[in-house]
Parts: C-alpha cells; sequence; structure tokens
C-alpha cells in the first residue's frame, strides 16, 4: 500500500488526515504529539505515517531519523538475544551429536554376546621321482603325497568356554616295485567345554575321538597283513576334570576318564586286535586321563603345535600308560609355499601286532616331512 502526502486543505489550513490506512501529518503534528513515541516509531518506520513539513510545520525532521535508529537498534538487540540463546544450546546440540555419532565399546563385564575364533590350515605335499636307464639302480617312478588339514573352533562367554579342534591326515606311497600303500592316515576330533571357576582354572567336560578312514597294512617284505580300516579301531573319550589354559597353553586333568574302544570290523574283531576281547566290537574302560596342547608361533615364520595325551587304565595294569603324542611343524618360505614335519609318537600295551611273533606291544612312531602348499583359513 503506499501512502501520498495529501499536503493542505483547498482553504490553504493545515490539517491532519488519514487516506488509504495511511496517517498523514501535516503542520504542526499535533496528532504525532497526541501519540506515545514507540508507536510514533513503529508506524514512520513501516512508512504508515508520512511527514508533510511546510513553513508552519514544528516537527524536526530529526525525529524521523529518530525513530529508524531506534528501529536498528531494535533489530540489533533481537539478533543479540537470538545469538545468545543458540550459543547456550550449542554444548547441548554437540552432546547430542557426540552421542549420535560415538563409537559404542563392548564393556569388560558385558557378557551378553558371544566371542568367536576360528581357523585353520590346509597343507599339501608331493614329492614324485622317475629312474631310466639308471645304472646306480631304483624304483622306476615313485610318487608321494600327503595333506594335513586342521580346523579350530573356539567360543567364549563370560566364565563360559567351548574350544574344539579337529585335523585330518592322510598320505599315499606309490612305487614301480612295491605299488600302493598308504603312509598315513587319521581323523581326530577334540571338544572341551569348561567353566571358569578360579583364575586359569576351569571345570571342563572332554571329549575325543580319534580313528582313520581307509583300509591300513602292516609290511614283512612283500606280505602284508590288514590290520584296520574306518572305526576299528576307534577311540572315544569322555571325561571330566580340571583344565588350566593360558596363551597358546592348555593341561587337562582328569581322575574319572571313560574309554570306548571299537574295533567295527569283523575280520579285526575275531583277532582280539587293541585290547577288545576275541568277537567283540567294543570294550570300555576306566582310568586316568591328561592331556597338554600348546600351539605357538616360533622366531623366524616357524609355527608348531603339538599335543601329548596320557592315559591309565584302573582295571587292568594301571601303571602301563597308553601315550599318544603329534607334532607339526610348518616353515614358512612364502604366503602359499612351506615345509612341513610331522613326528607322531604312539605306545598301547594292548596293540600287540609287532615283534618277530607279531604279538608283542612296541612304540609306534611316524616321520613325515615335505615341502608343498600351506594355507590359512580364516
Amino acid at each position: 500500500m503506499k501512502c501520498e502526502n495529501t499536503g493542505k486543505q483547498p482553504n490553504g489550513k493545515s490539517n491532519n488526515s488519514f487516506q488509504n490506512g495511511c496517517i498523514t501529518i501535516i503542520g504542526n503534528g499535533l496528532l504525532a504529539q497526541s501519540l506515545p513515541v514507540f508507536v510514533m516509531c513503529k508506524l514512520i518506520c513501516h512508512g504508515y505515517i508520512l511527514f508533510t513539513i511546510d513553513a508552519a510545520a514544528t516537527v524536526p525532521s530529526t525525529f524521523e531519523k529518530m525513530c529508524c535508529l531506534m528501529k536498528q537498534v531494535y533489530l540489533l538487540i533481537t539478533l543479540v538475544v537470538i545469538f545468545v540463546h543458540v550459543k547456550a544450546q550449542d554444548p547441548t546440540v554437540k552432546k547430542i551429536q557426540s552421542e549420535v555419532t560415538r563409537t559404542v565399546k563392548k564393556d569388560a563385564t558385558d557378557t551378553t554376546e558371544w566371542t568367536w575364533k576360528r581357523g585353520g590350515t590346509v597343507s599339501v605335499n608331493m614329492t614324485q621321482g622317475s629312474l631310466r636307464n639308471w645304472a646306480a639302480g631304483g624304483d622306476n617312478f615313485s610318487l608321494a603325497l600327503n595333506s594335513y588339514v586342521n580346523y579350530f573352533l573356539f567360543y567364549k562367554k563370560g566364565k563360559q568356554s567351548w574350544d574344539n579342534t579337529g585335523e585330518f591326515n592322510f598320505g599315499m606311497v606309490q612305487t614301480t616295485s612295491l605299488g600302493s600303500r598308504k603312509n598315513d592316515d587319521r581323523f581326530d576330533i577334540l571338544s572341551k567345554y569348561g567353566y571358569n571357576f578360579d583364575g586359569k582354572f576351569y571345570l571342563t567336560g572332554l571329549f575325543n575321538f580319534r580313528t582313520q578312514f581307509f583300509d591300513g597294512y602292516t609290511y614283512s617284505g612283500s606280505r602284508a597283513t590288514f590290520s584296520s580300516t574306518f572305526l576299528a579301531p576307534a577311540y572315544t573319550l569322555t571325561s571330566v576334570g580340571i583344565d588350566y589354559k593360558r596363551t597358546n597353553f592348555s593341561a587337562f586333568v582328569s581322575p574319572l576318564t571313560s574309554r570306548v574302544i571299537i574295533v567295527a570290523s569283523k575280520r579285526l574283531s575275531e583277532r582280539g586286535l587293541y585290547g577288545v576281547p576275541p568277537g567283540r566290537r567294543s570294550f570300555s574302560e576306566m582310568g586316568a586321563f591328561a592331556t597338554i596342547n600348546y600351539n605357538q608361533l616360533l622366531p623366524k615364520d616357524i609355527n608348531y603345535k603339538g599335543r601329548l595325551d596320557l592315559f591309565s587304565n584302573y582295571l587292568n595294569k594301571p601303571g602301563n600308560i597308553d601315550v599318544f603324542m603329534t607334532n607339526y611343524f610348518a616353515f614358512k618360505i612364502n604366503k602359499y609355499l612351506s615345509a612341513t614335519y610331522t613326528l607322531d609318537l604312539i605306545y598301547d600295551d594292548d596293540v600287540k601286532l609287532f615283534g618277530e611273533e607279531k604279538n608283542s606291544p612296541s612304540l609306534q612312531l611316524k616321520s613325515v616331512m615335505g615341502i608343498g602348499f600351506l594355507m590359512r583359513i580364516k
């Protein structure tokens, strides 16, 4: 809306008038004197009051300037108040933003989630040789293949822990003179569930299963004698005891252990091998058991993994302790190439397959070395 100066009435006299919604002050500005100052300033600065100054006018021009200055001061005060209000809220806003975007860290005493740790290795070694018109002699062709698979799966929640490991070894040798022979075959599962009751000590239940997959033979010259197959023998062990655990090391001891020896093959069960009475497929023993596990990365990229099992049968010659020990070394060459060495030792007084008469126990020893592919499983 535009306000226009109406000037004077036709008779020439000063007049205060209101036209088109605007107040026009003429002459001595008596209307201005009758209004509060802040109302006048508002009206003047927004253009609703216009001054028409004639020779008789007494309203100074500085009044309009003063009103506009007050408006500027009012605007400045308003901006200052808003700025102070925003600054007062700024710490709160920043705190809210930091709470929204902060990284939540799990408290050490929070045990609402299970912690998993898993991994393993796969190793395959192969050697091959061939001869032709070789005066020094030897097999015209030879091939050896050995594989090793290891996998572990660990659970932990508060004072509870559950450790699971599985291992599989298999090896074959092929020569022109001897044909094909198995030189390694083992499948082993170990599971331990424990409850921490004092520092590094756990009340633990343990289960172990060990067997082989393929037919095995003992050799005397070129004569082969059938000695093992899948589940013949197989060993299952169930135990309750105390487990002492540290990083890369554990020692389990149990005074109460049940061991079952299985000979599923009829041919082998009839011979009464592995401590199982002739004709029976299984035999139970009660005794004490201990196992030690150690896994360590040695200097110069050498990884060692070892395990020692000891069992004493309370009911039959408890002084004759059964021993099972396995050792695995991996010498890293590069990311996928390594040299490996395995050494296994077994002594079981009930395994009487050795000696001149093939009816005596003896220390069983297996050693395999090779260079080949190595891959870590995550």
